[in-house]
C-alpha cells in the first residue's frame, strides 16, 4: 500500500507573481494570468506614503470577483513595522490563502503571527508563508521549517528573498549563483526535512530570458517547488521548468503501474525492465502524476 500524498503537496506552486498592491491595474490583471499564485505586496515594492492606498485597493480587490485557480497571498510588513498592525488586520478581514511574513529570523516570528491568527479565529486554512532573506534566517532556517510541525502550526512555504541576503552578506549577483547555493540547499533540506515547500528567489531582469531560464533550471535541479516572479513575461518558463515533463510523467505511470502489478504486492524493490526501483520510487512516482493532473486540470477544456 502506497503512502497517500501529504495535503501540504496538493498546490501547485509553479509560478508564483508578486503584484504590487499599489498598482490597481495589476491586481485585475492577475485573474487573466496563468500563474499557480499571486504574492499581493504591501512590503517592499509599496513607498511608506502608499501603503494606507495599497490596502484599500486590496479591500476592493477581495470584495470582488474571486481570483480562480490561484492561491492568494498577502505579503505584510514586519509587525515591528508602524504599518504591520494593519497590514494583520487586513489579513484579518480578508482571509487570503495565505500570509508572507518578511524578514523572518527565529521560529518565534512564525509562531507569535500564528497566536495572533489563533485568537481572532482565522480559519485554519489561512496559512503562512516566510521570507528566509537574512544571514539569521538562513542559519536558524531549520528550525523554523521544524515550528511547521508543532500542533496548530499554518506554516506552509518558504521563500528565498536573495536581494536582501545579497545586500547584508555582500556577496555579488552573479551568474550560476556560486556562493548563495549552499545557503539554498539549506533552506531546501529544511523544507524537505519536515514536508513544507521552498519557492526560489526572484529573477530581477524580467527582459533576460535566457538568464531566467537557466536559473529557473538551477532552481528545479535544486529542489524547489517553484519560483517567484516579478513580471508576467516570466510565468511561462516558470510553469514549465517547475513542472514535470511528458518524458518524467511517462517514467512515472510507468513505475506506478509496475507496482500494480499483483506479482509487486509486499514488495518493496522489483525489477522494471531491468531497473531496480523500490517503493520510495513508487511514492515520488504518485506525487509527480498528481501534480501532473492538476496542471492539466487548470488548463482551459
Amino acid at each position: 500500500m502506497s503512502r497517500t500524498i501529504p495535503l501540504r503537496s496538493l498546490r501547485l506552486r509553479r509560478s508564483v507573481l508578486s503584484v504590487p498592491a499599489i498598482n490597481a491595474r495589476a491586481l485585475e490583471k492577475s485573474h487573466s494570468l496563468d500563474c499557480d499564485a499571486v504574492i499581493f505586496d504591501l512590503e517592499d515594492s509599496v513607498a511608506p506614503e502608499k501603503k494606507a492606498q495599497a490596502r484599500e485597493n486590496l479591500r476592493r480587490f477581495f470584495a470582488g470577483p474571486p481570483l480562480e485557480g490561484k492561491e492568494r497571498i498577502i505579503r505584510i510588513n514586519s509587525l515591528s513595522s508602524e504599518f504591520g498592525p494593519a497590514d494583520l488586520d487586513l489579513v484579518k478581514a480578508l482571509t487570503p490563502d495565505a500570509i508572507l511574513l518578511p524578514k523572518v529570523d527565529e521560529p518565534q516570528d512564525v509562531t507569535d503571527i500564528g497566536d495572533l491568527l489563533a485568537e481572532a479565529d482565522a480559519p485554519e486554512e489561512l496559512r503562512i508563508w516566510a521570507m528566509i532573506e537574512t544571514p539569521r534566517g538562513v542559519l536558524n532556517v531549520g528550525a523554523i521549517a521544524e515550528s511547521g510541525r508543532t500542533p496548530g502550526s499554518r506554516l506552509d512555504c518558504l521563500v528565498v528573498g536573495l536581494n536582501d541576503l545579497r545586500k547584508e552578506t555582500g556577496v555579488l549577483p552573479q551568474l550560476g549563483r556560486t556562493y548563495l547555493v549552499p545557503w539554498l540547499m539549506q533552506v531546501i533540506l529544511a523544507v524537505k526535512a519536515y514536508g513544507l515547500d521552498a519557492l526560489d528567489s526572484v529573477f530581477n531582469d524580467f527582459r533576460d530570458g535566457e538568464g531566467f531560464d537557466a536559473e529557473c533550471g538551477q532552481g528545479r535541479a535544486m529542489g524547489f517547488a517553484g519560483k517567484m516572479l516579478i513580471h508576467p513575461l516570466q510565468i511561462e518558463a516558470a510553469n514549465r521548468y517547475f513542472g514535470p515533463s511528458a518524458e518524467e510523467i511517462t517514467e512515472a505511470e510507468a513505475v506506478i503501474a509496475a507496482f500494480a502489478d499483483p506479482a509487486a504486492e509486499g514488495r518493496n524493490v522489483i525489477n522494471a525492465n531491468g531497473r531496480m526501483i523500490e517503493r520510495l520510487h513508487l511514492v515520488q512516482a504518485e506525487a509527480l502524476v498528481h501534480k501532473a493532473r492538476l496542471i492539466s486540470a487548470r488548463k482551459p477544456a
